[in-house]
């Protein structure tokens, strides 16, 4: 695959990572879960290693050094053409620019942002790594969407900084853009107002696809895990929200037409 072929559309998500304190218990959380293999990747911020499925990329983990103490989240990031020009994009909209851009080894160059919101994404200009491999199996990621207080001021930031075409569902009790890219939905903003967790804040989530919610919530519970939100029927299938051993939250969800 030449890197013209594999080129993602910009603001595409296409890659999420983890920075946790415990790597090696932390990829056999999610290799019991999802499935994962991992072998070695860039090393430039720490020991860094890829989850993959079937021999496919599909998501990072790294190690935080002992003496940093981050919150253990995963990391969106969204695809660029140039991370240099986005990260002067993010800041001249009112975001920030926190780690960046560097090179990561020959695989690309990132970025870590937050939004004016102060939701964390990373920012990702793909060469020989262009991002997750696979799609539409168990144990991959399936959805990106930005939990936030209210859309409207940050979904303008989006818009501005990638391109996004935005299509609004708000009422008076539902508050969702969905993030569109040459017609096709790549992502969603959802207010969720006072139901933000003080705890964390705005934050971005990621959903993985499993084969059986409920036996995943099992799963991820007898994994040293927990459940925050049990497993519960959703517009596109049936969804749990998890964290994993070291706190860090995401959702798995059985697509309806899985």
């Amino acid at each position: 695959m030449t890197e013209a072929a594999a080129r993602r559309t910009p603001g595409t998500p296409c890659w999420v990572s983890l920075i946790v304190h415990g790597l090696s218990t932390t990829q056999q959380f999610y290799g019991a879960l999802f499935g994962w293999e991992f072998q070695p990747g860039p090393d430039q911020l720490g020991p860094y290693v890829r989850g993959l499925l079937h021999g496919k990329e599909v998501a990072g983990i790294g190690q935080l050094p002992p003496d940093r103490h981050l919150p253990i989240a995963w990391t969106t990031y969204l695809a660029t053409d140039d991370a240099d020009a986005t990260a002067e994009a993010i800041r001249a909209c009112g975001g920030t620019v926190a780690v960046g851009p560097l090179d990561a080894g020959e695989a690309g160059r990132l970025a870590i942002a937050s939004d004016p919101g102060g939701a964390v994404f990373g920012v990702w200009q793909g060469t020989e790594h262009i991002g997750t491999m696979t799609a539409g199996v168990p144990g991959t990621p399936v959805w990106n969407e930005l939990v936030t207080q209210e859309t409207s001021t940050v979904g303008k930031f989006y818009q501005t900084v990638f391109g996004y075409e935005t299509e609004a569902v708000v009422s008076a009790d539902f508050d969702y853009q969905t993030l569109r890219l040459e017609g096709r939905p790549v992502a969603a903003l959802h207010g969720v107002g006072h139901a933000l967790p003080r705890d964390r804040g705005p934050h971005w989530m990621t959903y993985f696809e499993v084969a059986d919610t409920d036996a995943a919530a099992v799963r991820a519970v007898e994994l040293g895990g927990r459940v925050l939100q049990p497993p519960r029927e959703g517009a596109n299938g049936r969804l749990a929200t998890l964290a994993d051993p070291e706190g860090a939250v995401f959702t798995v969800i059985r697509s309806s037409g899985g």
